[in-house]
């Protein structure tokens, strides 16, 4: 095969090909916005084409690097993830999230596992081992392709799904390695997985929290000469914490994902400019991260494990994910059309195929069989759930109209005199309020409505303004009389109210 690339590479054709890369993978971002494929995908395809079977012919079989690289970009996500993370979205979901995020993994794990001994021929902890890995979700792929469907999830499930997402990756790290402590290490017990557990996880919140009151006074208190640097403080706290907390024998995933959470719902100075940062510096390490995945994955190795990697997929999609689903959301009283929605959209993303590294660094005997299985797994969860997510969340009634923010023609000088913010409020497709009179439905005396963006032109409103579905309202308003108004408009239609 001929290489694109000699052997012999030079440090600035590695700059050069790092810089065509990553401008391909733009370019493969907006290719996922027009036509709905999932951007993860397409990363993961670029990096396989320029691999070692690919025209590119990178040579790159380094499970070790990949690991690290793997790691380091896992902290960057899940803590740009927990910053961008409103609580006051969550917390309604927060007792049905956290119960998905732990419980939910562990029964994928299990319900895998049990299925990985009948079917694929595994030993007991070598299933329990492949559960874990592919336990895990990825929500970026989901947001991603509703969005360039110009629909998003309804009000709570939107939000338990980015919890969910956001948070299970911890406890899947957590199964895995102790899966693969228990293959490597005879005398170990899986009744000893519990106290390593409860300790990880209460070392891990405890740092977690600390770091966070930590991030927040040093940069609401070194008042820094130079803006530029208060990125590069946050970066080192991240940092500082994960490890801090992997020392103390933590769970430093969950660390970093608290510290991010409460941090981001806290009030710090250049706070705008510090999310925008985290969240460009998010998309550069999912894109490094898919790429190096993409290399080291041999095209060829997949072909003898597709029939067990489709059947396992298939398994995975269409039992193990909504079993844990409907279990871990027993207590609560949600309608079934929203558990099944958020059953499908359980896309498996790069975690896994991090964590499939674990065993080959472990030296397991089943380490390369469980790779491709997995990267196959993580392939079909992207094309057949990915792909079919717009269709299935209207055949279920589980969406809602999208409005990404608008640049409006107008600017406000400053909304702190006012206690008031300029917040975009879309009015559903469902609500009751279509068709009615802006005087008509009461807005709260705190709230103007400034403008309404309709059908990519916008309106100056009175009160005579009859409000259509998908209206984007600007409104200025104080945080207590926004929330009343978006609670207001989510009210359903008496005629179209689901059961």
């Amino acid at each position: 095969m001929t290489h694109l690339f000699p052997p012999a590479i030079t440090f600035d054709a590695v700059l050069f090909l790092t810089a065509i890369l990553l401008l391909l993978s733009v370019v493969a971002s907006k290719v996922s916005d027009k036509f709905g494929i999932p951007a993860l995908l397409l990363f993961l395809i670029l990096g396989m084409l320029v691999g070692s079977e690919g025209p590119g012919g990178i040579y790159f079989d380094n499970p070790s690097l990949a690991k690290s690289l793997g790691i380091v970009a896992l902290i960057v996500i899940l803590f740009s993830g927990g910053l961008a993370t409103a609580w006051e979205d969550i917390r309604p979901v927060l007792r049905a999230g956290v119960l998905l995020s732990i419980v939910g993994v562990f029964l994928t794990a299990v319900v895998v596992g049990w299925f990985a001994v009948y079917a694929l021929n595994f030993s007991l902890l070598e299933g329990f081992l492949l559960g874990a890995i592919i336990s895990s979700t990825d929500a970026a792929a989901v947001f991603s392709i509703l969005k360039s469907k110009n629909i998003r999830l309804p009000g709570r499930l939107q939000s338990l799904l980015e919890l969910e997402s956001g948070s299970n990756d911890p406890m899947a790290v957590f199964l895995t390695l102790g899966a693969i402590r228990l293959i490597t290490n005879s005398q170990a017990k899986i009744v000893d997985l519990l106290p390593a557990f409860v300790l990880e996880f209460a070392i891990g919140a405890l740092t977690g929290y600390l770091f966070s009151r930590l991030m927040i006074f040093f940069i609401n208190r070194l008042n820094l000469a130079y803006e530029g640097l208060y990125p590069v403080l946050m970066i080192a706290l991240t940092f500082l914490c994960y490890s801090t907390t992997t020392a103390l024998k933590g769970n430093g995933f969950l660390a970093v994902y608290l510290a991010g959470l409460l941090v981001g719902n806290a009030n710090f100075v250049h706070k705008k400019s510090l999310l925008h940062f985290h969240e460009g510096l998010a998309w550069l390490m999912q894109i490094a991260m898919f790429l190096t995945l993409g290399l080291l994955v041999f095209p060829s190795r997949l072909i003898p494990v597709i029939g067990t990697g489709l059947l396992a997929s298939l398994f995975l999609m269409f039992v193990a994910r909504p079993l844990s689903v409907w279990v871990c959301l027993l207590p609560f009283r949600m309608p079934f059309n929203d558990k099944t929605m958020l059953a499908w959209v359980g896309l498996r993303g790069a975690v896994p195929i991090i964590l499939a590294t674990f065993p080959l660094i472990a030296h397991l005997p089943k380490a390369e069989m469980i790779f491709n299985i997995v990267f196959f797994i993580v392939l079909t969860s992207v094309l057949l759930q990915g792909t079919t997510i717009p269709f299935v969340s209207k055949l279920l009634k589980a969406y809602e109209p999208l409005r990404t923010k608008r640049t409006y023609p107008l600017e406000l000088a400053s909304t702190a005199e006012l206690d008031a913010n300029l917040e975009d409020v879309i009015i559903p497709y469902n609500s009751w309020v279509v068709g009615k009179a802006l005087f008509r439905i009461r807005i709260p005396p705190g709230c103007l409505v400034v403008l309404i963006s309709r059908d990519d032109r916008f309106l100056i409103p009175n009160g005579a303004t009859i409000l259509e579905e998908a209206d984007v309202l600007l409104v200025l308003a104080n945080n207590q009389d926004l929330k009343t108004l978006q609670a207001l408009i989510q009210k359903p239609s008496p005629s179209l109210e689901r059961d």
